[in-house]
Order: C-alpha cells, then structure tokens, then sequence
C-alpha cells in the first residue's frame, strides 16, 4: 500500500490523507463532460476506483445523501474494508429529519458509526444549530462520532467556526477562488476546526475541460488561462496551490476515473508550488462571483 502524507484533522484528532476521495461524480452524472464521455461508471467500475483509493494510499472517502446512490456503491464496495477509512456524509438542514436520514446512511454504508456527519448547507445558509443538536444526540450514541458542516462562503463558514459544535468544514477553495486564505483558513487553525477543501478544480473548470465549455464561459476561461496557459498544467498547479499550508488537511479529488486519481497522487510528490509562483497566482484579481459557484453558471452545453 502507498504511503501518503497525513494531516490532523483539527481537533477531530482523525489522522487523514493529503488527498481525499470525494463521490458525487459516482452517485451522479456530474461534472463537465467531454464529447462522447459517459461521466456516471457503472457499480463495477466505481468499485474498483474505491478500492483502488485505498490501495494508493487515500484513507478519508466523502459522500453524502445527496449523492445519487453513492452511498449504497460505497456500502456494497468497501463493507470489508471500513476499518481502513475514514468516512464523511452529509445530510439536509432538517432537525426533524435527522435521525431517519442517519440511519438510512448507515445502513446504505454498511456501517455502524459515521466519523464525520456534516450538514449540507444551502448557498446562501448558514450551519443550522437545530440540525446540530439532534445530530449531537446520535454522537452521544455512537452512530456519528464528529459534527461538521459543507458550506458556500466565507459567512457560513465563520459561523460554523464560532458554533462551538463544528469539528470539520468543507469549502470551496481553489487557485481561482482564494476567498477562504483572508479570514476562513486562520480562524479555522485557531479554532482547532479541520478543514476539507473541495471544488479545487472547480467542476473540472481547472483542467483541460475547460477548453470544451460553450462561448457564454469566456470569463470564466479568461480568468483559468491567467492561472496558467497550460490546460494541461492546471490540475497540477490546483492541487499543489490547495494543499501548500495546512489548513486544510485534506483536499477532495473529485473524479470518476482512475487515472486522474493517480495523477493527483503523483502532484503531490512534487511538493508545493515555489514562493514565486504562489505570489503570481495571489497578485491576480478574482473572477466576478458567479463564475466561482458552479451552482451560478449558465447550462454547460448549448
């Protein structure tokens, strides 16, 4: 098995893999997709690119109810498997609610306990504490074992660090969206709260697919090709930008496919980008907000 670097997640105390697996592109047809690409695998693929996480070295995997069925395709794959891994979900904002879709997840996952239970936050919500203490009662019963919360915006993920009950978010950060280095970042690392980061390649914008998006995304493609030239060059430089401080501890790949796996896996290997190259990317101004919410952009194909 492959030895990846690992970080503490906050005051979890979890010990997690730079690299972590995110699952929605399992779940659902998500993403954007290139001529001809089927982007949802099929339940035999999709197994084999979870245990293939687990052979190179990736030991946090992160779901969500949400997800289409990637919580039953993670059940079904990896129920011999579940001592190796850290697991996340995700549910609604619906105190309510809580305790039906708890179970349902764990018994989806195949599992007795989820490490890290979080609350699916709206765009423009914030962690809601209602929610937060019925999934408190079942941490006290040992289905979940911490509280976090996924979130959109700097607001959101404020008031999950000032909660008290937040062990772990999950936000958006990139080399396109560095929104989270002003305020998110250092008060989280003071707050003990872990950090994962996702849509670090944007919905795929961060990558070569950027060239396949339609005429009404030229803002969005004028603001990746001043990160770089390189289509190619850009998951490189993403996944090395995201993980050069700590936090976050963990960064979600993404993806369906095995190979983009690996090579996020060999990026790592080269360490941080340079002193120079970070001042670079820094100095350049943020694109308009909408193209940083994938939820805010026009229909990817016309």
């Amino acid at each position: 098995m492959r030895e990846m670097r690992r970080r503490i997640l906050g005051r979890t105390g979890l010990s997690v893999s730079e690299l972590a697996l995110g699952t929605v592109e399992l779940g659902l047809d998500y993403g954007i997709a290139t001529a001809g690409q089927r982007l949802k695998p099929d339940r035999r693929e999709a197994a084999r690119l979870l245990h293939a996480a687990l052979d190179l070295g990736i030991n946090l995997i992160d779901t969500a109810r949400a997800y289409g069925d990637a919580e039953e395709i993670i059940g079904e794959a990896l129920k011999d498997r579940r001592g190796e891994f850290v697991l996340v979900s995700k549910i609604a904002a619906d105190p309510a609610g809580v305790r039906t879709a708890v179970e349902s997840s764990l018994k989806a996952l195949r599992t007795d306990h989820i490490d890290v239970m979080m609350i699916h936050c709206g765009m423009d919500a914030d962690p809601d504490p209602a929610t937060a203490a019925e999934l408190a009662k079942l941490r006290d019963s040992g289905a979940v074992r911490f509280l976090g919360a996924s979130v959109y915006g700097e607001h959101a993920a404020l008031a999950g660090i000032e909660s008290g009950w937040c062990d772990v978010l999950e936000i958006a950060y990139s080399a396109l969206d560095r929104r989270p280095e002003a305020r998110t970042l250092p008060r989280a690392a003071e707050a003990g709260i872990g950090i994962l980061a996702r849509s670090v390649l944007l919905k795929g914008a961060l990558s070569n697919r950027i060239c396949t998006l339609p005429p009404a995304f030229a803002p969005l493609q004028d603001a990746v090709r001043a990160l770089s030239a390189d289509a190619d060059h850009l998951p490189e430089l993403a996944y090395r930008y995201v993980l050069r401080n700590d936090p976050p501890q963990s960064a979600l790949v993404g993806s369906a496919h095995l190979p983009e796996l690996q090579a996020c896996i060999g990026y790592l290997d080269k360490g941080p980008l340079d002193a120079v190259e970070i001042a670079r990317l820094q100095a350049l101004p943020l694109p308009e907000l909408m193209w940083l919410n994938p939820g805010l952009w026009p229909p990817t194909h016309v």
